[in-house]
């Protein structure tokens, strides 16, 4: 079942985060069973070219390929579709403009204002009106909540055609609070809550990026009712392991 349709019935689905843009890093991610991955271009070194191979060494081991772009900006979207990704992940959606944006960006006319041309999602040319339909019925944008503009916004956006589903961004979200990384005050706790409460009463995915590599907070979140979740970063798990590791090491 692809990732639009488990979207579409709320079912789990679990992914995660590239940071490291080296194909290796994806190949091991791929071992642990991830249905996706996000290839991250907001907050690494990550260029387009890497891009590119990085969408094609997920796709290659069997798990769909999403870009977390850099920004809600039409040629930045435009570029990672047309190298064939999956879907999009949008930051800083705060608003219903900014779902709708989002939403022109990723698709062709009659429903948005999406330029053509002819890359490798469109097989060089030779698929073009597949591609076209596949455009329509199984491309994902995502919405990434991480202000609490989103959050008092979250009605609006909710409602926007074409949003297949929202991601809490932690950090970001609790940081336009004033309190940067502290996910444990209340009011922040509460944002979250008020979040996840809407997206369950419009039937909408509600997803959350669980940075930290620690099963017990994953669970939490699926017992919170999210069914898109992001669970840790690749060079997380690298650094967790090693760490740990050498934490117990007996040195004498």
């Amino acid at each position: 079942m692809s990732l639009k349709q488990k979207l579409k019935n709320n079912e789990l689905t679990i992914g995660s985060w590239i940071m490291l843009g080296n194909p290796m890093s994806v190949e091991v991610m791929a071992l642990a069973g991830f249905e996706w991955l996000v290839v991250d271009i907001e907050h690494t070194s990550i260029d387009m070219e890497t891009t590119q191979i990085l969408i094609s060494t997920i796709q290659a081991n069997n798990m769909q390929a999403l870009v977390r772009v850099s920004k809600n900006e039409e040629v930045v979207i435009k570029k990672v579709l047309d190298m064939g990704a999956d879907g999009i992940i949008v930051p800083m959606v705060s608003s219903k403009e900014d779902a709708i944006r989002a939403v022109n960006y990723a698709k062709y006319p009659p429903i948005g204002k999406r330029g053509v041309g002819l890359y490798r999602a469109q097989k060089y040319g030779t698929k073009f009106e597949e591609y076209k339909k596949w455009v329509d019925e199984e491309l994902v944008i995502i919405a990434q909540i991480e202000h609490i503009d989103a959050v008092n916004n979250i009605d609006d956006i909710l409602k926007v055609d074409g949003i297949d589903g929202t991601i809490i961004g932690p950090y970001d979200l609790s940081g336009s609070m004033g309190y940067p990384g502290e996910f444990e005050r209340e009011d922040v706790k509460e944002a979250v809550q008020k979040v996840l409460e809407r997206c369950k009463e419009n039937n909408v995915p509600s997803g959350f990026h669980v940075v930290d590599t620690e099963p017990e907070k994953l669970n939490l979140k699926i017992e919170q009712g999210c069914t898109f979740l992001a669970y840790g970063i690749d060079y997380f798990f690298m650094r967790d392991a090693a760490m740990a590791g050498m934490s117990n090491i007996t040195r004498k």
